[in-house]
């Protein structure tokens, strides 16, 4: 569970180096160099929702740190950038469809990263 896998102090180690990794290295299979530049500059993280998410999950990964801190954080970020600045159902869901969009373009692209290059993460 997950549980287990923060609880793992060896485990979490060997994530957080790897997720540094994959970005530093420019192993991300997304264009350009975006996002070294962006994540380099967190100030500039505002306009991509996305990537101030990963950034902050991955600034809280540590041993033993509780499940519940990881998803507050998806949570409070999705409400300061995806729900409170939506005036209306259509921007919402606009809003909402788009972040999902490129959250899950984000995700697939750490994964496949971490797949290729550092496979012991998901040891």
């Amino acid at each position: 569970t997950m549980r287990t896998v923060l609880n793992s102090n060896s485990k979490v180690t060997v994530l957080r180096s790897d997720l540094h990794a994959v970005i530093d290295q420019g192993f991300l299979d997304v264009p350009g160099n975006l996002f070294q530049m962006k994540f380099r500059n967190p100030e500039e993280l505002q306009n991509d929702i996305e990537l101030k998410c990963l950034h902050d999950l991955m600034s809280l990964l540590a041993p033993s740190t509780d499940i519940r801190v990881l998803l507050n954080c998806v949570s409070s970020n999705l409400q300061a950038f995806v729900i409170q600045p939506s005036r209306s159902k259509e921007e919402f869901r606009k809003v909402a469809s788009d972040f999902q969009l490129r959250w899950n373009f984000l995700l697939t692209a750490v994964s496949k990263a971490l797949t290729l290059n550092y496979a012991d993460s998901f040891g």
